[in-house]
């Protein structure tokens, strides 16, 4: 594969070099879209096990092929590398990466903070997107602020579906109103086959009562199929511990316990159980108060609704970057730009 050029502009400007960290079901889903892409160009992609990185572009179905044949990229041949420190070792390496989408499993709850921490200390500047869920998370990586801007990175965070898309819709749809009174996100998921995504079913788990991330991230493949025999292969999550609240308090736009999350996952079954949604209620400057709902397609899945918002902030993030504006900024807090 060859690097791809951008079409219908009179100034040809090179694709952006995009590392995908993390290969499971979304990272996999990550490199289909960027297949589709004439901007972006997927260089590198990492897992436990290796990395691989091809400067004119990997081709994402052999990546995928070896993954799931071998269980690493790092059998790729010839630009594969196999190494238990494969995101330490590929960020490290003098390949040219403009930026990374991180679609790691956050187990446990310091993981992305701990990458984040890597990629400041190997002096590497870019750009850094993430689909990062919990609260907590997205707190420790605000509080990593200046030593991103220091490091020269721009990070983008919460920029998957919730968080992330229906944030950004929650804080353009507060426009119309003076008072916001809630925001309601509702999500719908459904997959075939919960071994596909199963760092994102383990990180659902965490969410349910009695669970805890570090339950959750303990649980063999075995007793979570036991779970979810018992659930009938549905997971039900009620006031979840979800960062669109953090971001549209940052944001100015709403008190975070005026935030709710929750949703229905049905992990056999690739039909939504119900539509994904955000509801935004409030109050008028005439004194009215009404409600803006925004509905995801059912068609469109789970990968599709994270990985192109993720590729969206990515491309918003290097424009940032390309303007000396480092440090981190959020979902709520930037427009994210339709990568052609």
């Amino acid at each position: 594969m060859n690097a791809k050029q951008v079409t219908g502009s009179t100034n040809f400007q090179a694709p952006v070099r995009v590392g995908v960290l993390g290969f499971g079901g979304l990272g996999q889903a990550a490199a289909r879209v960027l297949s589709l892409k004439q901007e972006m160009i997927l260089v590198a992609a990492a897992d436990k096990q290796g990395y691989a990185y091809a400067g004119d572009g990997l081709n994402a179905q052999e990546c995928i092929a070896a993954y799931q044949s071998q269980g690493s990229v790092g059998y790729l041949e010839p630009t594969g590398t196999l190494t238990n420190f494969s995101i330490q070792d590929l960020i490290e390496s003098p390949h040219h990466v403009d930026g990374y989408f991180l679609a790691l499993p956050n187990l446990p709850n310091n993981f992305i903070a701990s990458v984040a921490q890597q990629f400041i200390e190997s002096g590497w500047r870019g750009v850094l997107v993430d689909a990062i869920k919990r609260t907590s998370a997205v707190e420790q990586l605000l509080g990593m602020k200046e030593e991103l801007q220091a490091a020269g990175i721009t990070y983008m965070t919460g920029c998957g579906a919730t968080p992330g898309l229906l944030t950004a819709a929650a804080a353009l749809a507060a426009q119309s109103y003076t008072e916001i009174h809630r925001v309601e996100i509702t999500f719908g998921v459904g997959i075939a086959n919960w071994e596909a995504y199963r760092a994102t079913i383990r990180e659902d788990i965490a969410h349910m009562p009695g669970f805890t991330v570090e339950t959750a991230r303990a649980m063999t493949d075995a007793q979570v199929e036991a779970l979810l025999d018992k659930t009938h292969g549905v997971l039900t999550l009620e006031n979840m511990e979800h960062a669109d609240d953090v971001m549209l308090e940052l944001a100015g736009i709403v008190d975070r316990d005026r935030v709710t999350v929750g949703g229905v996952v049905d992990t056999r079954n690739p039909k939504k159980p119900l539509s994904t949604n955000v509801k935004i209620t409030g109050r008028t400057f005439e004194g009215k108060i009404s409600t803006h709902t925004f509905t995801l397609g059912d068609e469109t899945s789970m990968a599709a609704n994270v990985c192109g918002p993720a590729f969206g902030y990515l491309k918003a993030g290097q424009q940032l970057h390309q303007r000396g504006m480092y440090g981190i900024f959020t979902a709520a807090e930037i427009m994210p730009q339709f990568v052609r």
